[in-house]
């Protein structure tokens, strides 16, 4: 696969994710406000356009790497990316943790 195809799947999953998110507004406008922790980079992340892949539950933004990782070849299973996103993830949860100290040190 050349670069010009691997660039044509990542904008064609970009399209497919922002078209399920939208959808999902669509459906309930409330899931756009709706939060939830992403299982995968660990943020706090909107309802609307996540995905519950083998019983774990992505954000938008997450979907779209895991389709394109999948399209690509480049990971098998969802399990895949999370241990791609182990870093990402800590640095997530660590900057929830300080600015949840400055909330209640002030």
């Amino acid at each position: 696969m050349n670069r010009e195809e691997e660039l044509k799947i990542i904008e064609d999953m970009q399209a497919v994710a922002n078209q399920m998110r939208l959808d999902d507004i669509e459906e309930n406008p409330d899931s756009e406000f709706e939060m939830f922790e992403c299982q995968c980079c660990g943020e706090e992340k909107s309802l609307a356009g996540s995905v519950v892949y083998d019983g774990i539950r992505v954000c938008n933004d997450c979907v779209v790497l895991a389709e394109t990782g999948f399209s690509l070849g480049k990971i098998s299973s969802i399990n895949d990316l999370l241990k791609n996103m182990e870093d990402k993830k800590l640095e997530a949860q660590c900057r929830f943790i300080k600015q949840d100290e400055i909330e209640h040190n002030n």
